[in-house]
């Protein structure tokens, strides 16, 4: 009976799920996510072909590039989102497809390009819900101030109480990137999120990815403005009908020929006077 017993209790351990365990911290420059080869076919067409890109810990990735060219695609294979026809991702060293979903949501967090709930939470419940993953695990007892730091960071304290639905597009976006942040995870994968930003909003969301980066996350961002990834990223990719034009520092990468071609658009590239950052113009007759 006692063996019966032991083997019943062995039984029932092995169907109670384990805990996903939290990443260890990760080294200045390791990698965190890496396309390599990848291919995505999305409604019967080749979206992305044979990318190849990786991401650092401690590094601010800008994905550029035209309307169509790959970048939120990209950013989707990044997180185990969209599946892929070819090629692999791989996320802390092991390829997606072998994280669950609870140890993926410990690794990386994802901020769509539009947020979007079915019911009017409170702005503070939606932060909260960054906090998911970390349930059941000893560090769920930070919850409160991971929210509360999230909200402040975002400028979205004044309006904790509100629901959701009630915000507009820009406040919505900040509660979203809140929530992201809330969940502490070393890989952030943001797309677009300064499209429905003030100026100054965007200038507060681009230093956020530079403070993480500087703590030493990993940040990929889609961003359409040139200008703001020459000023905030360490490195550019740039997209071009689902491949990699080009991959590097912002002065390498930012160049007018480059350019021109690949948006199909003449630009001028210009240091800024003071900081020398360079910022991007479409060429305009006087």
């Amino acid at each position: 009976m006692r063996g019966t017993k032991s083997a019943g209790a062995g039984r029932w351990l092995r169907l109670v799920p384990s805990r996903p365990v939290p990443p260890p911290g990760a080294a200045p420059g390791q990698i965190l996510a890496e396309a390599e080869g990848v291919r995505v076919h999305l409604g019967g067409r080749p979206v992305l072909d044979g990318v190849d890109v990786t991401v650092r810990a401690g590094e601010v990735l800008a994905l550029a590039g035209p309307n169509g060219a790959g970048k939120s695609t990209l950013l989707g294979a990044l997180a185990a989102d969209v599946p892929v026809a070819g090629g692999v991702v791989r996320v802390h060293g092991r390829a997606v497809a072998r994280w669950s979903a609870p140890e993926l949501a410990l690794r990386r967090a994802v901020l769509p390009q539009s947020a979007s709930l079915s019911f009017p939470f409170p702005v503070e419940d939606v932060v909260r819900m960054g906090r998911a993953p970390w349930a059941g695990t000893g560090l769920a007892a930070e919850d409160d101030a991971a929210v509360a730091e999230a909200m402040a960071r975002t400028e979205v304290t004044a309006f904790a109480g509100r629901p959701f639905s009630a915000l507009s597009g820009g406040e919505r976006a900040r509660v979203a990137l809140a929530r992201v942040l809330a969940q502490r995870a070393p890989l952030l994968l943001l797309d677009e999120p300064t499209a429905a930003l003030d100026l100054r909003h965007q200038e507060l969301v681009l230093r956020l990815c530079r403070e993480r980066a500087r703590a030493g996350d990993a940040v990929v961002v889609v961003l359409h403005d040139l200008s703001l990834a020459a000023a905030y990223a360490d490195r550019i990719a740039l997209l071009r009908r689902g491949r990699i034009a080009a991959d590097g520092p912002p002065a390498r990468v930012l160049a007018e020929g480059l350019l021109s071609e690949v948006y199909e658009q003449p630009v001028e590239v210009v240091p800024h006077p003071r900081t020398e950052a360079l910022l991007v113009v479409p060429r305009r007759e006087p």
